[in-house]
């Protein structure tokens, strides 16, 4: 099958297309035909040797945690499946080597749920890794209808499912981002306001008693995050290890089919949207993860199959 793989780490010079060998399908696994393939920083940040304290890697590697596709096989024990059912995953593995860039890929069923028809094979990609570390991040912090949320990087992938699933909770929602993007987070239920130097009293203005929450999603900002939380208030981030020396939680998602259904359900009764920004056909996979890397995007990057 072809494949976009990497044999060693590197930038985007060190990813090319190849032949790989058809993923065998163990008792619990479904064989699934690529219909589109999640961009996710953490894929270039593993391609660098980023996270190589973390995990395990096997070359060549294969990239990609998000897909949705068509299940061409399934094993013995996976009575949940049958060929020719619409899915999607967030398919990490801790050891990193056969992704979703790719004609197939062979994933736990426990990692596999039923697409939402509401979706197109693009939004479907783009919603798992980004969806699913949303909701937990959300879990985490409790919360609920009348707390006010901060959220660092509302203009990212997870920032804009966090806002509508924090303003579905009932939850006042303040997010940063660029001026460029502050007609959508007001669309999706938020209060803009610009990031950067000056945010405290920018935040101060909307919520002069301080924030209940806050969910960072762009690293760099403990110091605005503590000077904006309320006593006893809850802060989680993404994106800096350093809060767990200071009262905060570091969010790391696992895959689970029964927390994407969970986000399957929202998607069906319309009250969670997906937002897809680019693109790209497999074999540009260098070319995707160049514009993720910008970190300019306005919304999820996506790979479609291979076009010859």
């Amino acid at each position: 099958m072809k494949a976009m793989t990497y044999a060693q780490y590197g930038g985007t010079e060190v990813l090319v297309q190849t032949e790989r060998p058809t993923p065998k399908v163990s008792p619990g696994a479904v064989l699934i035909r690529v219909k589109a393939a999640g961009v996710n920083p953490v894929d270039w940040k593993v391609m660098s040797g980023g996270l190589d304290p973390l995990m395990d890697v096997n070359f060549p590697v294969t990239p990609g945690w998000d897909v949705a596709g068509v299940v061409e096989a399934v094993g013995f024990d996976t009575p949940e499946f049958k060929v020719g059912d619409e899915v999607y995953s967030y398919g990490r593995r801790d050891t990193v080597q056969g992704g979703s860039f790719a004609e197939l890929i062979a994933l736990p069923a426990a990692a596999v749920a039923h697409k939402p028809k509401s979706l197109s094979w693009e939004q479907a990609a783009a919603l798992p890794l980004t969806g699913m570390t949303a909701q937990r991040t959300l879990d985490a912090l409790g919360t609920a209808a009348g707390q006010t949320l901060l959220i660092h990087n509302g203009s990212g992938s997870v920032g804009r499912t966090a806002i509508q699933l924090a303003a579905l909770a009932g939850a006042r929602v303040i997010a940063t981002g660029s001026t460029k993007n502050h007609d959508r987070l007001r669309e999706l239920g938020a209060e803009p306001v610009e990031y950067g130097a000056g945010l405290v009293a920018r935040v101060r203005t909307l919520a002069p008693d301080g924030v209940d929450a806050v969910a960072d999603f762009a690293g760099g900002v403990l110091e605005d995050t503590l000077a904006l939380l309320k006593e006893g208030g809850r802060h989680v981030s993404i994106a800096d290890w350093t809060v767990l020396g200071h009262g905060g939680q570091y969010i790391w998602v696992r895959p689970d089919a029964a927390e994407l259904e969970r986000l399957s359900v929202l998607v069906e009764d319309g009250s969670l949207g997906v937002d897809v920004a680019q693109t790209f056909p497999m074999e540009e996979a260098a070319a995707a993860f160049a514009a993720s890397m910008s970190g300019h995007g306005s919304g999820k990057i996506v790979l479609t199959p291979f076009t010859a």
